[in-house]
């Protein structure tokens, strides 16, 4: 066998081609080459750009809410409305699939929800944020901490607490979840009771924990308090007299407004049925509406005291002018018109004491429509009130040249008109004052109310001895208050049912001023079709009116102006009606 020394192994002695060896060196020195460029632009030339990049994945405006302003009564010592703490309760799917089925269970049980609710809500693994229930009570919070249930996590905010509950239900309304006003008081002043949120700019990690602030903190602006006209007391009397009647006469709805003739001061207003506003289940359906000013109706006899003021106003009659309104039953214009009773020949006092249909229309003979039109537009009837309250309704009156003259008696004595219990309400002001409407209220006033002079004060002062001897014994005796003259008029209108006039259906009212000798309240009151113990609104609202006076009176702090007899008349009578 041929041998070969060591220099001519034929594999030793083959050289590798060089180029191939430049090759690799280059491939090597172009890699380091890419590898230090990229990490130049990384690490120097792009830091800023990518910075920006990735804070933007983690970046986070905070909203800082600003907290809402409390709602107070005209004291200012009851608190309507006001903000508490609250936690809103969120997770991330991902983590909380990873809890126990004992925690599930317990946390379904403190959100007074079901496990498979939960369970739903958190399917979606892919989602880093959702809401399992916002404004969660704090001590309901603090056991969901404590469970530490893997990706539950919580959130400061408030929820609104309304301490009256159904009394001042329609009044102050209510905030939906996201702390906007959306009802009553809540949502007209809702910007004033907001006010202005702040911001904070701030780096979170995946778990929602802030990492930095990256901008100066901009701090919020609290909302501000709003002090009502509402007096709580009044409010509860109210509501009290109302809730009472309406049960006693197994009523369908009842509402009640109260009014400060000198300020034009809301004292009080107060709907049934009404609700609990912090109870969410309860606030939907009919349980919503504020029926003193969304309802509107057919007034009835209690418009008589206006038609009666414009003839007196206008010279066309004189408290010494006679009526023959006959056996109660009078032919005008193709209708017959009737009253409850015969009342033969009467002055305009006596029509508005026995409440006669006959003797209104005759003055409403002496009348043009044109007149009643710019006299009832005056008072405030078929114009939306001006009281900076959601839901006013303006009522309807229509177009004094389409009226004809069957029309124009009927809306003498309350029929072909609606009107809004606070339309009514406001309008009597003009019998307690010097015949000017004082401007209507909800807030607390500190200067002077305007006024409209709608009649003159002589005609005035001449309808509240009417509407006075209209409340006396010989009237709606019920409406009496032991220890204070009383005026007012009841009213006692049928319903229109799909477009005729119900004969089953009432709706009751009454509407009054107190006390005569210096009047300081207008109080009204409705009672929207009674079923047991009649439908007059003599009847069914005069003692609700006489309850509501006698407390706001006493309260207020107005001394008594009856004379003595009458004292002992009102406590006789009160004795017989037990």
């Amino acid at each position: 066998m041929k041998r070969f020394g060591f220099h001519e192994s034929p594999v030793l002695a083959s050289r590798p081609a060089f180029w191939r060896a430049r090759l690799v060196v280059i491939v090597l020195m172009l890699g380091f080459t890419a590898l230090g460029a990229k990490a130049l632009n990384v690490q120097i030339l792009s830091n800023e750009f990518l910075q920006r990049q990735g804070e933007r994945r983690y970046e986070r405006t905070l909203v800082l809410q600003a907290s809402r302003g409390k709602i107070l009564d005209r004291s200012g010592s009851v608190v309507l409305a006001s903000s508490m703490p609250a936690r809103a309760i969120w997770t991330i799917p991902e983590d909380f699939h990873k809890a126990s089925e004992k925690q599930v269970a317990e946390l379904a049980r403190l959100l007074d929800t079901k496990p498979a609710e939960l369970r739903r809500l958190t399917r979606d693994e892919d989602k880093n944020f959702v809401y399992l229930q916002r404004q969660v009570a704090m001590d309901k919070a603090k056991a969901i901490q404590q469970l530490k249930i893997p990706g539950v996590h919580q959130l400061a905010e408030t929820r609104r607490f309304y301490p009256e509950g159904e009394v001042m239900a329609h009044i102050v309304g209510f905030t939906n979840i996201e702390d906007r006003g959306i009802e009553g008081i809540e949502l007209a002043f809702n910007d004033l009771l907001s006010g202005q949120p702040g911001s904070r700019r701030v780096i979170k990690d995946r778990l929602g924990r802030v990492i930095e602030d990256v901008q100066a903190v901009v701090p919020p602006v609290d909302g501000q308090n709003l002090q009502l006209s509402i007096d709580a007391g009044i409010q509860f009397d109210t509501y009290t007299a109302l809730n009472a009647a309406m049960k006693a006469h197994q009523a369908r709805a009842a509402a009640a407004i109260v009014l400060d003739t000198r300020t034009g001061e809301i004292l009080a207003m107060v709907n049934l049925p009404s609700y609990d506003p912090n109870n969410t289940s309860e606030r939907t359906g009919q349980a919503l509406r504020n029926r003193v000013v969304t309802d509107t109706f057919e007034p009835g006899s209690i418009m008589k005291p206006f038609t009666a003021a414009l003839a007196l106003d206008e010279g066309k009659i004189t408290t010494q002018t006679q009526f023959d309104t006959g056996n109660g039953r009078y032919s005008y214009q193709g209708a017959v018109i009737s009253d409850v009773s015969r009342n033969g020949v009467l002055d305009v006092g006596g029509i508005i004491q026995r409440s006669s249909n006959i003797g209104m229309t005759m003055i409403s003979e002496r009348l043009s429509s044109q007149a009643m039109w710019e006299k009832f537009s005056a008072l405030g009837f078929g114009r939306v009130p001006q009281t900076h309250f959601p839901g006013m309704a303006s009522g309807r009156l229509r177009p004094w040249q389409r009226w004809r003259p069957i029309e124009r008696a009927t809306m003498a004595y309350g029929y072909g008109l609606s009107v809004s219990l606070l339309q009514v309400a406001h309008a009597y002001t003009v019998f307690a004052r010097n015949g000017d409407m004082v401007s209507l209220s909800l807030l607390r006033r500190e200067g002077q109310p305007t006024s409209v002079q709608v009649y003159t004060p002589q005609v005035a002062r001449l309808m509240r001895g009417m509407l006075e001897a209209a409340a006396g014994p010989d009237g709606a005796k019920r409406a009496r208050v032991q220890g204070y003259r009383v005026a007012g008029k009841s009213g006692t209108a049928r319903k229109i049912v799909d477009g005729q006039y119900s004969k089953t259906k009432y709706r009751g009212s009454f509407v009054g001023l107190a006390p005569v000798s210096d009047p300081r309240i207008v109080v009204a009151v409705s009672i929207d079709e009674p079923s047991t113990g009649g439908y007059y609104g003599g009847r069914v609202a005069a003692p609700v009116f006489s309850d509501i006076v006698s407390s706001t009176l006493r309260r207020l702090g107005v001394r008594p102006d009856a004379p003595l007899d009458s004292l002992v008349a009102v406590a006789e009578q009160g004795k017989r009606t037990q």
